[in-house]
This record gives structure tokens, sequence and C-alpha cells, in this order.
């Protein structure tokens, strides 16, 4: 299979522009990772639940299992995030994917390892701030996406645009509503040099996460995926009591304090880890309407990149790729 090569291909290394999401729990080990960046693409571990022990020894499989670059997605709120950077310089990981931050707090440590240092944001003003700090790229991302989208829910669509324009040369990723190689073909055309795919790799095999989580992301609807927690830290999630209940506090006008009191109890370690997708957080995005199996990680990469180069044939006018 020919590459695909792009700005943020050539920045990162790696044969296709395809990026799989940090997602916790269902990348929280190596195996997922190991698997899209062995098949060209780049794997990312999710460090946001992890312990320091596991951090340190999924980075170590990783290396180990590959020569080809692969990420660490770390949140920079999450406990313990002083200790996790630590670990992630000291270990001198090919990419680093910072989120919920600032990124001068790591940019000069993890630049001194020689990391390429990407950024998530969600608005030109966070985009031009992160460019300017130093970053090497950004991922941008747009309201389909499920997990956490932007708090004002401006849709890929526009918001990649837009900070292509704010930000002109620096590598995009763009992350929200992408599933299949047309949805890539899209995000290079709307400026970006890669794709994030997060829920069509939480429908893989090689995913970390219990078989009923996945069940009810495999059976859902493209509007089922709806956004939970104004005020909050806003989550895109499924149908279950946890939605239900949130969905009644916000339309009574219930107090903030206990509509945050009610948010917290669900978990999304609850419906991922532990199977119980009645009541914890079913994080999904809108894309999961458009897949509808379960593949290996690796099949998915390849699939991608075979429909990429299909759409692209398909369009009006284009040379044959």
């Amino acid at each position: 299979m020919t590459g695909i090569p792009t700005s943020v291909t050539r920045l990162l290394g790696i044969e296709l522009p395809i990026v799989q999401a940090g997602m916790s729990w269902a990348s929280s080990a190596a195996p997922l990772p190991l698997a899209v960046s062995r098949a060209g693409g780049l794997g990312v571990l999710a460090a946001g639940p992890m312990r320091i022990p596991e951090l340190r020894a999924a980075v170590r499989e990783l290396r180990a299992g590959t020569e080809r670059p692969f990420a660490v997605n770390l949140p920079l709120y999450r406990k313990g995030s002083e200790e996790a950077m630590d670990v992630l310089a000291g270990e001198r990981i090919p990419v680093l994917i910072a989120s919920q931050g600032g990124p001068r707090r790591y940019l000069e440590r993890f630049h001194a390892a020689g990391t390429v240092c990407l950024h998530v944001v969600a608005s030109p003003e966070h985009a031009r701030k992160a460019a300017d700090a130093g970053a090497d790229g950004l991922v941008v991302v747009g309201a389909e996406a499920g997990g956490h989208p932007p708090p004002d829910m401006v849709s890929t669509l526009v918001i990649v645009r837009a900070i292509a324009k704010a930000v002109p040369g620096i590598p995009l990723i763009a992350s929200g509503g992408f599933a299949d190689g047309s949805g890539l073909a899209a995000a290079l055309a709307l400026g970006a040099g890669a794709a994030q795919f997060g829920t069509r790799f939480l429908l893989s095999a090689e995913a970390n996460v219990h078989p009923d989580y996945q069940r009810a992301v495999l059976a859902a609807a493209i509007g089922d995926a709806q956004p939970i927690g104004r005020e909050l830290g806003v989550i895109r999630a499924l149908p279950n009591s946890f939605t239900r209940a949130m969905t009644e506090l916000e339309r009574d006008g219930t107090s903030l304090e206990l509509r945050k009191a009610r948010f917290a109890e669900a978990t999304l370690k609850m419906a991922a880890f532990d199977g119980n997708v009645h009541e914890g957080k079913i994080e999904a995005g809108q894309s999961a309407g458009l897949i509808d199996e379960i593949r290996p990680a690796a099949e998915i990469v390849r699939g991608l990149a075979e429909e990429y180069h299909a759409a692209v044939r398909e369009l009006p006018g284009s040379a044959p790729c």
C-alpha cells in the first residue's frame, strides 16, 4: 500500500495521515496503538486513567513492539500530570499529544527530549496561543467528536477551516465525525494534514473496553450520541439512565451544584471498563452511526487508506491517484 504524504505524515514520520485518538480505557494499553502504528498510522496511548507504573510499562511495550512512531495523549488536568510528564520525557516518547491545559507548561521539556509536540485545540484563539508557544502541530476537535467536544459545539467542518486560516502553515489533524476514507479525504480538503479517528477505533478488536460498551456503540444511530453536561465539561454520550437524568435536570433548571453532583456519579470507567452501560457514561462520537462492524485495527487502517483513494478517484475532475 502506498503512502499518502502530507504535512502531518512528514512531521511525524508516518506513512498514512491516519491518527487513532487517545481514548481513556480503549487505548490505555499497548495493543491498540501498537497495531495502528505498525499498520502505518499513528497509534496513541491514552495516559488519562493510567497509573504511573502502567504508563511506563506500556510505553516500553510500544517501543519494543515497533520501530514506527507512536504517541501518548496526556490530559494536563489529570492527577499526577507532572510525574507523568517526567516519565514520558524520560522515556523520550516520539510524539506527545497534550490536552486540557497550556502548552508552555511542557514544550521546553519535551522538545529537549526530541519529542514532537501536538496540542489539542477547539478555537482559533487557542490555536494561535499554542502555535505562538511553539507547538509543532495541532489536533483540532469539532462538535461531532465523542468524549469532550468543544463547549460552543462548532462543527469540524467549520472549526478546521477557521483554524487553518488563523494559523496558516502549522500542521493540523482534524478530529470529530470521521469514520471512513471519504472522511479522510474531506479532512485533507479542509486544510488538515491528517484525520483523527476515535469511535472507529473504539470499535476495533484491540480496543481495551468491555464488549457491552462496544455493542452499545455499534448499535447507535447518527443522532444518538448527544451532548450532555452543560457548564460541566460537555461530553457526547449515548442514551441511558444517566443521560436521561442529566437531561431532566438541565430541562428543569436545576442548580449547577446539584447537576455537578449527578454528573460525577456516573463515569466512563463504569461503561467502558466495567460494562455498566445502563448507568455509566457511554461516550461516543456521532460517527458511531456510520460504523457497522468491529474489525482488527490494522484492517481498519488499510481500509481507510483504500477508501480514501477510491473517494479521491470519484471526485469530479480528479486525476488518478
